[in-house]
């Protein structure tokens, strides 16, 4: 595999989630198989999970490991081609990403979406700016419009849970405070498509995401309706798609509860995390035996573990 930037990436899906399950039993089957080379985790945004489980999984490979937090420990970057470069951005992509290239033999980088300027969010520009400089293959930690790592962890933590019957799998829009990316939903919708499953997404009117990538999920806009016998049920802030990047609603209308839950066929409870306690989901829900988070959270190691060995693969 050369990239990995969305989970289409992936050569195929079922056999990265394979091997996500066998290095949670044996972590340490592949640690020679990084000698002698180096990741390098390039972070523009904040990070707790992402990073913390990335530097395990190159870790456990037996990879040299370099992070940097580009938003404060280096040189502000441009990242347009022509422009005369008189203000605050002191160095361009295009020789930062071939320094970096020549310490490197993969290259995390997680940056958000602006939700400012749809095109060039969906046009990825960090992500496909250091691919084209840098020449070396690149792993998306989040970017504007995915966030490919946490669907494969979502994936094992599904099949970890899966119950004999086909699930019914929900994806509702949850309130917050601050307009959030759409990288999450986007990532676990196209992961979705590998799972047997009915897949729902419930969201309030202006809140559809892209419907490129949800034209195979059942949408609708009752809470109830989609939560009724479900299996999973996975809550998401995301701002409007239509309306980029805005907040159309901030009452607690959506927000995930107890009753809402019991309504479900004892559903397990989702969250990427972080999550808002009592705005996008009421601590009843989120301190349930159902709860899957930190089962997710842990399951981040391995199917980063299992993406990057799949890169290796690809320069070996």
């Amino acid at each position: 595999m050369k990239n990995f930037i969305t989970i289409n990436d992936l050569p195929n899906f079922e056999k990265c989630v394979e091997n996500a399950f066998t290095y949670k039993i044996d972590p340490f089957i592949h640690n020679g198989i990084g000698k002698n080379k180096t990741i390098g985790l390039l972070f523009f945004n904040p990070s707790l999970r992402t990073r913390l489980s990335t530097q395990l999984a190159a870790q456990n490979l037996g990879l040299n490991i370099m992070v940097m937090n580009l938003s404060t420990e280096t040189w502000a970057l441009e990242f347009d081609n022509g422009t005369k470069m008189s203000g605050i951005r002191s160095e361009h992509v295009k020789e930062a990403a071939a320094v970096i290239s020549q310490y490197c033999d993969i290259i995390g980088i997680r940056a958000f979406a602006s939700l400012t300027d749809k095109k060039k969010d969906e046009a990825e520009i960090v992500l496909n700016s250091f691919s084209k400089y840098a020449k070396k293959p690149i792993l998306n930690m989040e970017s504007s419009t995915s966030h490919p790592l946490q669907a494969v962890a979502d994936a094992i933590t599904i099949k970890e849970n899966m119950p004999k019957h086909k699930p019914k799998v929900v994806l509702t829009w949850a309130p917050h405070p601050k307009a959030l990316p759409h990288a999450v939903g986007n990532s676990f919708t196209r992961m979705i498509n590998h799972i047997d499953a009915d897949y729902y997404i419930a969201q309030p009117k202006g809140y559809e995401l892209d419907s490129r990538i949800t034209k195979n999920a059942k949408i609708t806009y009752n809470q109830s309706e989609a939560l009724k016998n479900a299996d999973f049920v996975y809550a998401k802030n995301w701002a409007s798609y239509s309306n980029y990047g805005q907040i159309l609603r901030t009452d607690n209308e959506w927000m995930l509860t107890k009753e809402k839950m019991q309504i479900t066929n004892n559903a397990k409870f989702m969250h990427c995390l972080p999550v808002r306690r009592n705005i996008i989901v009421s601590d009843e829900v989120l301190d349930d035996k159902n709860s899957l988070v930190i089962q997710q959270a842990n399951n981040r190691t391995f199917a980063a573990q299992s993406v990057i060995k799949l890169l290796i693969d690809g320069i070996s």
